[in-house]
């Protein structure tokens, strides 16, 4: 019966800058679940800057005319024949990764986010930024009922990218971290690591963002390429500035560890081996996430429950929240609502 469900939704058409208004919205008839897939409602979409390289054309389309968003809080309407774990009427949550081939040695030694054959919400298939959309449950997760949409959205990828770039930059208990950039998913990283006991700095262009940082508890703020005020046993480049890395590098303590939490970096300057990489100084990239990431985040957000910075815009200005993050105009995360 969903086959005659006809939906709104922003598909990326021709990739470039914002300026070129490379989005364009279309009906479309939504598809019924196949028997792994359940049919969802959407309830809210965050804006990632992921979806701004799709749109831009930084990250190669996979498929034409796909829908961006993948930060996608929404409504169980339809599920397919072996769906066990979900009804219509769960609230549920659907993210970054979208599937895996499950039998690779990456997928069977838990390092699902490293399978070649790995897809993606927004990219390989349609994601959120539509009225409704189909989704494999199996990389679904079921959300709570008390929390508002708009800020249970930005978890679902700005939340547990964070989270899998503060593992992966090895912060010792009670460390110094240093977080470069900070929109939707370093506040996010901020608050998670304020409440384990680090001490936070943040490094960041903007003044409204650095205001922000302070008053979520960071011990510092100031310019992205100023030096923290002590030297750092982590940091997490969130900018997607390569000219950074060297910078970020610089502040490292003996021993501490860059992650490089961004899907796309600009290139990165000519290293200095004895200032950025003697003493051990180690530099990580992050790859989305696997799903055991999103349960352990989503259950850490829901004990410390951050403040989640939201600018709303309706689903009919996913082009606007788009141009307002190439632009520097969004202050901490844009998440798009139905009309």
């Amino acid at each position: 019966m969903t086959d005659d469900l006809v939906t709104q939704a922003w598909v990326v058409d021709t990739p470039g800058p914002m300026a070129t208004s490379p989005l364009r919205r279309v009906r479309r008839t939504v598809p019924s679940p196949t028997a792994e897939e359940i049919l969802v409602e959407v309830l809210a979409c965050g804006v990632c800057r992921t979806d701004l390289h799709l749109a831009e054309g930084d990250l190669p389309p996979r498929r034409p005319q796909c829908t961006p968003g993948h930060e996608i809080v929404g409504r169980v309407l339809a599920v397919g024949a072996a769906v066990r774990d979900f009804q219509p009427g769960d609230r549920v949550g659907a993210a970054w990764l979208a599937g895996t081939c499950g039998v690779c040695r990456y997928c069977r030694s838990g390092h699902e986010n490293l399978c070649p054959k790995s897809r993606y919400t927004g990219w390989d298939i349609d994601g959120g930024y539509a009225g409704h959309t189909v989704v494999d449950a199996r990389y679904v997760y079921r959300l709570p009922e008390d929390w508002p949409e708009d800020e249970l959205a930005p978890l679902l990828c700005a939340g547990i990218i964070g989270y899998r770039a503060l593992l992966r930059a090895d912060l010792p208990p009670g460390g110094r971290l240093g977080l470069y950039g900070f929109g939707a998913s370093a506040h996010l990283t901020a608050q998670l690591a304020i409440a384990q006991g680090a001490t936070v700095h943040v490094l960041t262009r903007g003044e409204n963002a650095r205001r922000l940082a302070l008053e979520l508890g960071a011990a510092s703020a100031g310019p992205a390429t100023a030096s923290p005020p002590e030297p750092l046993d982590a940091a997490i480049l969130f900018a997607p500035a390569g000219e950074l890395v060297p910078v970020a590098l610089a502040a490292l303590d003996r021993g501490g560890t860059l992650s490089i939490a961004g899907i796309h970096l600009s290139d990165i300057p000519t290293l200095n081996y004895a200032r950025h990489l003697f003493q051990e100084r180690t530099v990580r990239s992050v790859t989305a996430n696997t799903r055991a990431d999103g349960r352990a985040y989503l259950a850490e957000a829901a004990r410390i429950r951050p403040r989640v910075h939201v600018q709303r815009y309706g689903m009919g200005q996913a082009d606007r929240a788009l141009t307002d993050l190439a632009t520097g105009q969004v202050n901490g995360v844009a998440v798009l609502l139905p009309d």
